[in-house]
């Protein structure tokens, strides 16, 4: 057959992904400096807070928040754009992480605070930085010693540590800088600050939520400054234009214990780094694989090792700027880069940090008080996903939280302790870390008590095989709706011989039931648009119908309605394959024109999907490697 003629060969258009697209430089600049905003108040901060608290003087402080910019600028082209196996190229925006701040702090008061103890600090961040940049590969390996127990606990543990140095800065002179706690003036300032940001919080929606926080720290600045609590002299002395080199205060020095430790804190913030990415690839639409981490965490512990030798800390991705990303719906990667070279530029501008640094301490406090326990409540709220009912998890988190909270209460007990361990002992969040990831693997990981498949990691499968009928109940109920017959027929078919033997159990227990069993499993779901007397969406696994106007809800509600009245049963639709509003409306009017039997089919194929997604949740909140191929990162593979 003769070839088609080159003027008849269908057009070679290559597809962009919108992560990829690059938008024109107007834009670029628009949405990059957009995303500085949302993210200055929380990356000045931590320079801000450890040069308070470790004693360094006001020009070394200017010193230290520039070096921040311009680092944070570095770090966030490296994820953003990537080179070799280095970056993800998503848009994610690095900035200073919190989890360092308390264990940063520990390490320079152990080491007699001022410039000098940076050096200690700037060794164990550039150990940590090669450390995590070495371990990149094998790092979703290592994510069974760090289940919601205690990822949660750590997060907690984090914000709760660092309340009381926003605490101390909310009750401090900005003039004299030593502390007074019975001026109602500093307490005013501090609940004046906080008062805003709720304010802010409360009032408005969107991109002015994501920057309560600096519009508080503005805000309760002009106030100070009305009232004389706050000048500019700093910004009057500081140079216009500047670098600050590295190894600034001299070449770092190397302790063990205080390696150990932010290690410890990287760890933890590469648990952070991985979920933020995984979020960011479902809100870009981009599938994240293993290597995608891997490119990852490299960047984290290049940009770190970076930080370490420019004066800065450790980096991560930061939560605001994933939000934001959601929010404003621009996906592309080159956004953030535009928004890492504003960064580098603030970074040459020492002015613009000393009036950063010209901030009072009470308005400063104030809103690290917000964000501090803000922290907290994100541990919480992963705490919420462990089965306190197994007195193991209640150990870990309590025997954690009670060391962590002891020592932040009483530092000095470090100093009972011999030479090495009292930096551990130095830091709640050190020895908090320590306690929980060492109780982790003594309750879960010794001894010969089999993969653990549910119950938020407490579960082992021989224990499952041991179920009594309404333990077992109890436990996966959820997964068929709690539809009696259904768990029956899966508990009859124990023991599992392993996690997948137990997945099939649930998949075949839904599929073979009989035609009445069958109905009584689909009329067990609720409707979709339907609501309890509190408004709230009783079909709760689909995601894609919450927050919905009027016009919408009546819409769901009308196509619902038709569905059970032609086929007897309420209409079934995987939430997670079908996440848009619009699909889900299609889908459901497509499927009027089936038949009775084949409707039927179409509908026990949607409650196995949904009981598939459920089981997945359930499994892989108990152990991400023994059930990996179960477990959201079976995306990775």
């Amino acid at each position: 057959m003769t070839a088609p003629p080159e003027s008849l060969k269908p057009a070679q258009t290559k597809r962009t992904h919108p992560v990829d697209e690059v938008l024109p430089i107007g834009k670029l600049a628009t949405y990059g400096f957009q995303h500085v905003v949302a993210f200055y108040a929380g990356a000045v901060l931590v320079p801000i807070i450890i040069a308070g608290a470790i004693n360094l003087p006001p020009e070394d402080l200017v010193k230290l928040i520039t070096a921040d910019l311009f680092t944070c600028g570095i770090a966030s082209i490296i994820q953003a754009v990537g080179f070799w196996k280095i970056g993800v190229r998503l848009p994610l925006l690095q900035g200073v992480t919190f989890a360092g701040v308390s264990p940063i702090i520990a390490i320079g008061l152990a080491h007699g605070g001022g410039a000098p103890s940076l050096l200690y600090v700037y060794g164990a961040v550039i150990v940590a930085g090669v450390f995590t940049f070495l371990i990149a590969p094998v790092f979703i390996k290592l994510l069974k010693f760090f289940p919601p127990v205690v990822t949660g606990t750590l997060i907690t543990i984090i914000g709760l540590c660092l309340v009381p140095v926003g605490a101390l800065d909310a009750v401090t002179n900005p003039h004299t800088h030593e502390t007074e706690p019975t001026n109602i003036r500093w307490f005013l300032y501090a609940l004046g600050t906080i008062a805003i940001i709720v304010a802010i919080q409360r009032l408005f929606r969107g991109f002015m939520a994501t920057i309560a926080v600096l519009l508080g720290l503005v805000i309760g600045c002009a106030v100070a400054f009305a009232l004389g609590d706050m000048n500019f002299d700093k910004v009057g002395q500081a140079a216009a234009v500047g670098f600050t080199p590295p190894f600034l205060f001299g070449l770092p020095k190397f302790d063990f214990v205080a390696c150990l430790t932010m290690i410890i804190v990287l760890l933890i913030t590469a648990v952070e780094s991985t979920g933020s990415t995984i979020a960011t690839g479902e809100i870009v639409g981009k599938r994240i694989k293993a290597a995608d981490i891997g490119n990852v965490l490299r960047a984290d512990g290049l940009a770190t090792a970076i930080g370490g030798i420019f004066n800065s800390f450790p980096y991560t991705a930061f939560s605001e700027n994933v939000g934001l990303v959601r929010l404003t719906g621009v996906k592309s990667r080159w956004v953030v880069a535009a928004a890492g070279a504003i960064m580098i530029l603030l970074g040459f501008l020492p002015k613009v940090a000393a009036v950063v640094a010209s901030i009072p301490n009470p308005v400063l406090g104030g809103a690290a008080l917000t964000l501090f326990a803000t922290v907290a409540v994100v541990g919480i709220q992963t705490l919420g996903k462990v089965d306190f009912t197994d007195h193991r998890n209640l150990i870990i988190v309590t025997t954690s939280l009670a060391l962590a909270l002891w020592v932040t209460s009483y530092p000095d007990i470090a100093k009972a302790m011999p030479t090495g361990l009292n930096l551990i002992f130095g830091s709640g969040i050190s020895i908090g870390a320590v306690a929980a990831i060492v109780l982790n693997i003594v309750f879960f990981h010794t001894g010969s008590r089999g993969p653990r498949v549910a119950g938020g990691g407490s579960i082992t499968l021989a224990e499952v095989n041991a179920m009594t009928a309404e333990r077992f109940t109890e436990v996966f109920g959820h997964v068929v709706q709690d539809v009696p017959w259904a768990v029956e027929r899966a508990y009859a078919q124990r023991p599992f011989a392993d996690t997948r033997a137990l997945r099939e159990a649930f998949q075949d227990a839904v599929l073979t039931g009989s035609s009445e069993q069958q109905l009584v499993l689909l009329n067990a779901f609720n409707d979709l648009g339907a609501e309890d007397e509190t408004g709230h969406a009783l079909a709760v696994d689909h995601v894609a119908l919450s927050n919905l106007d009027e016009s919408d809800h009546n819409d769901v509600v009308e196509l619902a309605t038709a569905y059970r009245e032609h086929f007897g049963f309420p209409l079934i639709i995987c939430a997670r394959e079908t996440e848009h509003f619009d699909r889900v409306l299609r889908n459901g009017w497509s499927r009027m024109d089936n038949s009775d039997s084949a409707e039927k089919a179409f509908a026990l194929i949607e409650v196995a999907k949904i009981a598939n997604y459920r089981f997945t949740d359930l499994v892989a909140d108990a152990n991400p490697i023994a059930a990996a191929r179960f477990s959201r990162f079976n995306e990775l593979s």
